[in-house]
């Protein structure tokens, strides 16, 4: 809070936080009397060694001190000499005791300069008694002229910051003289309150979206011609943003450490005609990030009406800013930062915003979803809009937005929206795999149709249908071909999303098995006219290996049919007919296997020419390695498919 009023002063506005000042100087008054009984019980402590003293540990705790090395003062302090004491940190005491009398000062000399000019004289002369005594060992005079508090005797610092009190508990009820729809206001005029009440009432609609998230304090005032609004936002430091109307103009100061969220803000209020002056930076040491950004925006209203409809609009996009940046970078652990703000910026439109994104637990929450609807879909390191695309994962991220917000503000639990967001991203999962086995299948369905053609060109073959022949070679190489752009299509799938890297491994086994078989055709079309001079036994075998080939391409489309119905919660009659299918494939490569020794056998007992001796046996090697590579693809499918359901 103090790094906002040193913003709020650099913009000239340091009666606006009137209010913020008093509550500070109030708190300050609270550290340094903790101060002066901490430097009066280690004296005593010191006097009496054998004593029992507190610690003073509950008093630091309750003015808000946090350094717990504060307790240990008291029990190390000894005496050092007749009239001088070892007090640790007793110099560092006497500082801070310095800057809490700063502090109180502060909000008068804002409210009352001639009342103040007294307290700085005081202060000033007082400075000297507050001087840290050297390594720490003041000597008793020293400690009576801090902490004295007999009006009879010289003023001290003690005594000081009791008339200060006075004066602040005076400050604090002279200032708050009425609140409008939340906000704390002093000064205004009858003109003011409807502007004022205006702003309020976009920031109280949206201000339910914060959840239990400090920020959104809002402070007017009058000073001289112009309504002075401020609101604080949210906790970090030098976001602020002040508001000065005058007439039908009114101008908005805003400060951000992050840059990204000012020009975020200036996209939030487009709607409206906003002339931006050029932003500027600004050096602050004190600061975390060293230097914060400031933005001037103006707006002229036609008429009342519109004045107090921009200033409504401009309260209600306040939210929205609060842990913005916070929520932009979780969700670029899933998406390109360009994703990321239009999200935000579609969120903050729909006034659903982040907050509740980040209540529900942010990353987290989307992690957690993926461990169930991925099941191993997506790699190490891959992210999210790798492996559903760009336009799934802006879905998806969107969807997560929203029903976070609808869900915790109509109360769901938590609980249950960590279940909409599981089912929504394994729906997602689950229509990218279907597309991919859209795929696979249309490919399979290829396969069935050059099996098919491999009986047919052995019938031709045997029959000597010559131009039959030739039509069913050419067809094969069609199907080939139409084979090769599934696979293509897969390759494509791949490039945009390595989350399909599977079924495209997928592709290029059952695509040799395309080109197997299509290559099974070609070598039965060199028989020509000297297959009918093949011996029966021979015949016999080739077509006892082509049905086998039928049989196995049927299967497979079985197995990439029945995979779809596979998974957590689906009946075990459909795991159990995607198992049986696969292992029906398994069997008809082993059986195929012995047909193609048989065909081999039958070639060498009979004299064969050499030509169709080796076109034979080349069809037949081409439809046991198409019946091979058909059992390594189903076994693939089994391999994923079985682990999952099993998990």
């Amino acid at each position: 809070m103090t790094e906002k009023l040193r913003i709020i002063e650099a913009l000239g506005e340091g009666r606006l936080m009137l209010p913020g000042l008093v509550n500070l100087a109030l708190a300050a008054n609270d550290r340094a009397k903790y101060r002066f009984t901490l430097l009066q019980t280690a004296q005593a402590r010191a006097d009496d060694p054998d004593g029992r003293f507190p610690d003073l540990r509950s008093e630091r705790e309750a003015c808000g001190i946090s350094d717990a090395d504060l307790d240990t003062v008291v029990a190390e302090s000894r005496r050092s000499g007749s009239s001088r004491y070892a007090i640790p940190q007793s110099g560092r005491i006497a500082s801070e005791i310095a800057v809490d009398l700063e502090t109180m000062l502060a909000p008068v000399k804002e409210a009352d300069p001639e009342a103040a000019a007294g307290f700085t004289t005081r202060l000033e002369a007082l400075r000297p008694s507050l001087a840290p005594p050297a390594e720490d060992r003041p000597t008793r005079s020293w400690i009576g002229r801090i902490t004295a508090a007999d009006r009879d005797g010289n003023d001290t610092p003690h005594l000081l910051v009791m008339d200060l009190h006075k004066e602040l508990n005076r400050l604090q009820a002279a200032i708050a003289t009425e609140t409008l729809d939340g906000a704390q206001a002093y000064g205004l005029s009858d003109g003011d309150r409807p502007l004022v009440r205006a702003f309020m009432r976009g920031v109280n609609r949206t201000a339910p979206l914060k959840f239990d998230h400090p920020g959104l304090s809002t402070t007017a005032t009058r000073a001289g011609e112009r309504l002075v609004i401020q609101n604080d936002i949210g906790t970090t430091d030098a976001h602020v943003i002040v508001v000065h109307v005058e007439g039908n103009a009114a101008t908005v100061t805003y400060t951000d450490v992050h840059l990204q969220r000012l020009l975020f803000l200036q996209q939030l209020l487009e709607r409206y005609p906003v002339k931006w002056d050029d932003t500027v930076s600004r050096t602050d040491r004190s600061m975390d990030e060293g230097i914060y950004h400031l933005a001037v925006g103006r707006f002229e209203a036609r008429d009342p009406a519109q004045m107090e409809d921009y200033l409504a609009f401009l309260g209600s996009r306040l939210v929205f800013l609060i842990d913005w940046n916070r929520a932009r970078k979780r969700l670029q652990a899933f998406a390109r930062r360009s994703l990321a703000l239009r999200l935000l910026r579609r969120a903050a439109d729909a006034d659903q915003g982040h907050m509740a994104f980040l209540r529900a637990g942010g990353e987290y929450l989307i992690y957690d979803a993926l461990t169930i609807a991925a099941e191993g879909q997506l790699r190490p390191g891959e992210r999210l809009d790798a492996a559903l695309g760009q336009a799934a994962t802006e879905a998806f991220l969107s969807y997560v937005l929203r029903v976070c917000s609808e869900g915790l503000l109509a109360g769901r639990s938590e609980a249950l929206v960590r279940d909409e967001v599981r089912a929504e991203l394994a729906r997602h999962f689950r229509s990218r795999e279907e597309r991919l086995l859209d795929v696979a299948s249309e490919h399979a369905a290829i396969i069935f149709e050059l099996a098919a053609a491999v009986r047919d060109a052995l019938n031709a073959a045997r029959l000597e249908e010559r131009p039959r022949l030739d039509a069913i070679v050419a067809r094969a190489k069609s199907w080939e071909s139409q084979a090769d752009e599934f696979l293509n299509q897969a390759r494509a799938q791949a490039m945009r999303s390595p989350g399909a890297a599977f079924f495209l491994e997928l592709l290029v086994d059952a695509d040799d098995v395309a080109d197997d078989l299509e290559e099974a055709v070609f070598h039965l079309s060199l028989t020509g006219a000297s297959a009918r001079q093949l011996p029966e036994p021979v015949l016999d075998a080739m077509g006892q290996l082509g049905g086998l080939a039928l049989a196995g391409a049927q299967e497979m489309v079985k197995v990439l049919e029945a995979v779809r119905y596979i998974g957590r919660g689906a009946p075990r009659e459909h795991t159990v007919d995607f198992l049986e299918a696969v292992h029906r494939v398994m069997g008809v490569e082993r059986s195929t296997d012995d047909a193609q020794r048989a065909v081999e056998r039958a070639l060498m007992a009979y004299e064969v020419d050499s030509r169709v001796l080796y076109a034979v046996a080349e069809a037949a090697r081409n439809i046991e390695n198409a019946t091979d590579g058909m059992m390594h693809a189903c076994l693939r499918l089994r391999d994923r498919y079985l682990t999952r359901a099993n998990a």
